[in-house]
């Protein structure tokens, strides 16, 4: 992290929330917070963490990326 008060040290996880919150929570009306909680850990863990393609990551899902990751590093 850089020095206190750099606006940058957040901006990954502001930009996290922000797409959380776009594709998932403003489309929808939770009953409880325990729905609201399976429904936001399904979300991260199912589709943002493996399925999402990702523009860090050459516009692959995470899943594809190590696996051709993996595949590259065993053919060298």
């Amino acid at each position: 992290m850089s020095g206190t008060g750099n606006c940058f040290d957040n901006a990954p996880m502001e930009s996290f929330w922000g797409i959380l919150k776009q594709e998932l929570v403003n489309h929808r009306h939770y009953s409880s917070r325990e729905e609201a909680r399976r429904d936001i850990t399904e979300y991260i863990e199912i589709f943002y963490n493996r399925q999402r393609r990702q523009a860090k990551l050459g516009y692959l899902a995470p899943a594809s990326y190590l696996h051709k990751y993996y595949a590259e590093l065993l053919a060298a």
